[in-house]
């Protein structure tokens, strides 16, 4: 068993599958609801995927605005070759030299070119010497071009063409500033305001329709997640009524909370968060690969090989870090645990001198717990590094080869765009099922663990239970008939208990450590079903009564004082609301600890909280007065005196004196000193009543009570 202060650590399903299928039928009360926030997931996902596309046309489209058309310079160098191709040529050349008056010099160069052409079977060859010829005779050989009413001259013409008929660069932004203003008019860059205007309103209102699913989806899933974990607590309270006492003496403390608490709240909050991001995480990863693929199956190659490099070395160095995860887990608990032992011993290590090992073990687990830390964290640490390597790796992978393929005019600038947004979404929620599963897993385990509670044996119906006794008509009288008792099969621990006891009596039960004591009173009080006979109250079998109808007969003053956050006056009226502040006064005043309340700042209505400065003889006092409150005909007393000073025991013994008067009492005590007074005392070994009588006839018989109450003197000698 670990020890007290040792930290749970969270556990994996035992049956994944039968705890998942089960914890889907528990929602099934909200299905709907459920149903719609999977499908508003559902479809803010592939609104998500239609993003990167329409930012892709968007791209294209503003840059498309400032590049120079290329189709309209196409256009220019169209009807400009025209002039140059034309079969006239020649014969404007001729008709040149016979009408125009040329100079010397153009007429010779006319000449010489008109000899090459017509020496020559192909005359395109003859283009740049046609070219080279003076502005003044090409004007007369051109034409003027219009373009959308803009007007090219000859000699922009004849620029543009010798521009682009030299070897070097090509491209058009690079020469933009050296082709004459007439064509620059024509090409020059102009962004479709329509058109961007047009996808901007489509990918704002995709953008807005995937916010208000998000937003409906989340408030949904919430709404589900916290009804049901409202579900799980109401069912979970209800049931620890049902359970029975057995229960809570096999199962410890903490674990119980844990399952009321943290399991609940665990399933409540992975739940929310697990299921939503499974759908839209799946959903945008098999999604974004789809539109990669659909969009350019090279880019989808290089993106998804990539990414999926820097995962295999991510997962890699998770499968190394696991066993550190576990060891701080474990040291931790450790630590943990031995902190509680020396700091609740603290006393006893420094009254034996024991702070030096208490030191030097802590030093040894201090440094257990270090190494087990960085080594954990350092390897936590690398993650976010790695995905971020991961994340990069795809985008440097994605515009190396999309540089490549737009320069190769194979896609756009704008479909690197849209891959970049794509690695993202694919690497993103790659890792995010990965954490969702992972969620998913505790989610389960936290419920199983719920339903394994729920699912505990509860106590025995009470349908048949008939009957029913008025505690202001009851006489008082309890009587056990051969009753016999184990708390497993084979193990026997009370043996055909007969005992009578009448109305008024006050009977002590004696003996030593698991003798049958309490699990006597536990019996009477029906917190167990007893296995053979029957216990009789006012001639009537607890059988045939309810649990309810018989604790309502009792009071009970336990060794453990319960006092709960709240004032004097809420504590003593405790599920009693017709209780006056002055029937409170009078149980106080009637146990004797009415002058330490008067001292207090507001009296009954003072505050109790876990600070306080009350004693334990005082808190005991006031159950004691609760218990003069509830007024019932039977009174059971365990212990109420073990953890209390002898001066302070006295106090109490006067109060459950009067407590006691008119009532039938049974009264477990160790210190015999405290039942001397009592009408009948009855000596319990091993689950049977060895002997019975009252204190003086015990003593003169010299048997085993005799030798049990001195014992108690012979400790102190």
């Amino acid at each position: 068993m670990p020890r007290p202060g040792a930290m749970r650590v969270q556990e994996k399903s035992k049956d994944f599958k039968k705890s998942f299928l089960r914890l889907l039928k528990n929602l099934k009360p909200w299905k709907y609801l459920m149903l719609m926030s999977l499908f508003l997931a559902l479809v803010s996902s592939l609104l998500t995927l239609l993003c990167p596309n329409k930012l892709s046309e968007l791209t294209d489209s503003i840059s498309k605005g400032i590049y120079p058309s290329e189709s309209r310079l196409e256009l220019v160098m169209q009807q400009a070759s025209q002039n140059l191709k034309s079969g006239n040529i020649i014969n404007k050349m001729q008709e040149l030299l016979i009408n125009s008056s040329l100079s010397e010099t153009e007429t010779t160069q006319i000449k010489a070119v008109l000899d090459k052409i017509q020496s020559s079977s192909n005359p395109n060859e003859f283009q740049m010497d046609i070219l080279n010829l003076p502005d003044s005779v090409l004007i007369q050989l051109f034409e003027e071009i219009k373009i959308d009413d803009i007007t090219i001259s000859v000699i922009d013409q004849l620029s543009m063409i010798k521009l682009f008929a030299s070897n070097e660069n090509n491209d058009v932004l690079a020469k933009f500033n050296q082709l004459p203003d007439s064509i620059k008019t024509v090409i020059i860059p102009e962004v479709d305001m329509n058109k961007v205007k047009s996808i901007s309103l489509i990918v704002g209102t995709i953008l807005i329709f995937g916010a208000i699913s998000g937003f409906i989806q989340g408030y949904s899933l919430t709404t589900v997640s916290n009804r049901f974990a409202n579900k799980l607590r109401d069912s979970i309270c209800k049931k620890i009524n049902r359970l029975p006492l057995k229960y809570f003496d096999i199962h410890e403390t903490g674990d119980v909370l844990s399952r009321v608490t943290n399991d609940v709240d665990t399933v409540s909050h992975n739940l929310n968060n697990s299921l939503s991001t499974l759908v839209s995480s799946i959903t945008l990863f098999l999604g974004s690969i789809l539109m990669m693929f659909a969009t350019d199956w090279i880019m989808a190659l290089t993106a998804i090989l990539s990414s999926v490099l820097g995962f295999v070395v991510m997962f890699a160095i998770l499968g190394k870090s696991q066993k550190y995860f576990n060891a701080r887990q474990a040291e931790l608990g450790n630590m943990n645990g031995y902190i509680e032992e020396m700091y609740s011993g603290h006393n006893v290590v420094k009254a034996y001198n024991g702070t030096k090992d208490a030191i030097e073990k802590f030093a040894e687990l201090n440094d257990k717990l270090y190494v087990a830390n960085q080594k954990s964290q350092f390897l936590s640490g690398l993650m976010h590094p790695i995905m971020g390597f991961v994340g990069n790796l795809g985008y440097v992978a994605v515009c190396i080869v999309g540089a490549l393929l737009t320069m190769n005019n194979i896609i756009t600038f704008g479909v690197i765009v849209a891959f970049m947004l794509y690695v993202r979404l694919f690497t993103n929620n790659l890792s995010q099922i990965a954490q969702a599963m992972g969620n998913l897993q505790f989610t389960v385990a936290a419920a199983e663990r719920v339903f394994e509670f729920l699912d505990e044996k509860e106590m025995s119906l009470q349908d048949d239970t008939k009957k029913h006794l008025s505690k202001s008509k009851v006489k008082g009288e309890i009587e056990f008939q051969n009753v016999r008792f184990g708390y497993d099969a084979g193990k026997t621990i009370i043996n055909d208990f007969s005992i009578k006891v009448n109305p008024g009596q006050k009977v002590a039960i004696v003996g030593p450590t698991g003798a049958g004591k309490t699990t006597l009173v536990n019996l009477l009080m029906k917190f167990y079903d007893i296995n053979h006979g029957q216990i009789l109250i006012d001639g009537v079998s607890t059988s045939e009564l309810t649990r309810e109808n018989i604790h309502e007969l009792f009071i009970m003053v336990l060794q453990d004082t319960w006092l709960f956050e709240g004032t004097i006056a809420e504590n003593i009226r405790f599920n009693k609301d017709d209780v006056s502040d002055r029937e409170i006064w009078k149980a106080l005043k009637t146990v004797g600890v009415h002058h330490f309340v008067k001292t207090l700042p507001e009296g009954i209505n003072y505050q109790i909280g876990d600070n306080d400065a009350i004693s334990q003889g005082q808190k005991q006092l006031l159950t004691i007065a609760r218990g003069m409150i509830e007024d019932a005909p039977f009174l059971i007393l365990d212990e109420a005196t073990s953890n209390v000073d002898t001066r302070t025991e006295e106090l109490v013994q006067k109060a459950m004196d009067k407590l006691t008067e008119g009532r039938t009492s049974f009264i477990i005590a160790h210190r015999l000193s405290t039942i001397k007074n009592a009408d009948l005392i009855l000596v319990m070994n091993e689950g049977n009543i060895i002997e019975q009588g009252t204190h003086d006839e015990l003593i003169k018989k010299g048997g085993f009570y005799e030798n049990l109450y001195n014992s108690q003197f012979e400790k102190i000698v």
